[in-house]
């Protein structure tokens, strides 16, 4: 009796060749990870972030086509950066800064407003922008959190701009189509942000997660990454919110 002979599988395909991603936020952190990871998959990335030294190293990383260093909350300049695009791009994800957290007797509202000019704002400005620069069929991604779903001190605008974000992606989906809309939605996430707001906390943080959540492990952004590649490949998915968190919700 004979057996066939093993075959190994073909070599999946790229699966965003000869598309433009462009990540607005896109030095550190989930930025960065999804540029590498856009990248990979075969795709021209265009980077922005506000430290241009930063920004210089992960250009480099990734071998992103182009860059360029500004706030993307200032609205006139992120309409000259898309004006100033040389040709239309296919997919557009915008990363940046956590969430402002206060009870209401320390709450900051000039800090405040800064976070709903970064979580809500900015994705108002960026699809008003997208309109004509994003060729059909491609994505607006923004980045939310779970976080917002629970309920406590300190949690009322986080709570706020994470509802406002899902309402205005499925709205979005409807008044940008065929340009798609979504929302990933991270839990914990191991990133130099997350150590610069947990400080010494972080340690305990992590293996508390370890200890807890249904995968055994830290969400990391490389995690975060491959979702939003995905996300990006697959033309069926619209207005949605995608949570990835490791299961932390379900504990």
């Amino acid at each position: 009796m004979s057996t066939a002979p093993a075959v190994a599988p073909a070599q999946s395909a790229q699966r965003l060749l000869g598309q433009t991603v462009v990540v607005i936020g896109g030095s550190a952190g989930i930025g960065l990870a999804t540029a590498g990871a856009a990248r990979a998959e075969g795709a021209e990335v265009i980077l922005t972030g506000r430290n241009p030294e930063r920004l210089d190293d992960a250009v480099r990383a990734v071998g992103a086509l182009s860059s360029a260093a500004f706030d993307a909350t200032d609205p006139d300049r992120l309409g000259r950066f898309f004006a100033e695009l040389p040709a239309p791009v296919d997919h557009v994800m915008v990363s940046g800064s956590g969430p402002y957290y206060a009870p209401l007797a320390e709450f900051d509202f000039a800090e405040a407003r800064r976070d709903a000019d970064q979580h809500l704002w900015l994705p108002l400005h960026l699809a008003r922008e997208a309109r004509g620069r994003v060729r059909p069929g491609g994505t607006l991604l923004f980045i939310g959190g779970t976080g917002g779903r629970s309920r406590g001190v300190g949690l009322a605008l986080i709570g706020a701009m994470s509802a406002a974000l899902e309402a205005l992606a499925a709205n979005l989906a409807v008044e940008l189509a065929p340009v798609r809309v979504n929302v990933i939605a991270p839990g914990f996430v191991d990133t130099a942000l997350s150590a610069r707001l947990l400080g010494h906390e972080l340690a305990a943080r992590r293996e508390e997660l370890r200890a807890t959540v249904p995968i055994g492990r830290v969400v990391g952004p490389e995690d975060v990454a491959a979702l939003a590649v995905h996300l990006m490949a697959n033309t069926a998915v619209t207005g949605a919110t995608f949570d990835i968190d490791g299961g932390q919700q379900l504990v």
